[in-house]
């Protein structure tokens, strides 16, 4: 229902007068694109209000605590070696008469 909305007035320029882009192109005031910025005139209404959703989403992630690396231990990391084969583990070195009872040539 809030689409639905009749458009009356422009939408008004998120601009806060800082005007520095970061290094990923966003501004550091409005958190627009430099196209969306340059474009801003030449926008609807509705693409203009597209625009401040998407600016307020950049403003909660930058403000957002950065999230936690879990720290793995290099054991958990490592993958088995092929090369570090270790024969006592997984040759039975015992041989009991029972094993080849059933075995006929």
């Amino acid at each position: 229902m809030k689409d639905l909305q009749l458009d009356f007035f422009d939408v008004p320029s998120p601009c806060r007068g800082v005007c520095k882009a970061d290094a990923r192109g966003y501004c550091q005031g409005c958190f627009r694109t430099r196209d969306e910025r340059f474009g801003w005139l030449d926008l609807s209404n509705s693409e203009k209000q597209r625009v401040i959703k998407l600016c307020l989403q950049r403003e909660k992630r930058r403000k957002a605590p950065p999230k936690e690396k879990k720290e793995q231990t290099d054991s958990e990391n490592k993958q088995p070696s092929l090369l570090d084969f270790k024969p006592e583990q997984f040759i039975c070195t015992s041989v009991d008469e029972d094993d080849f009872n059933d075995f006929e040539l």
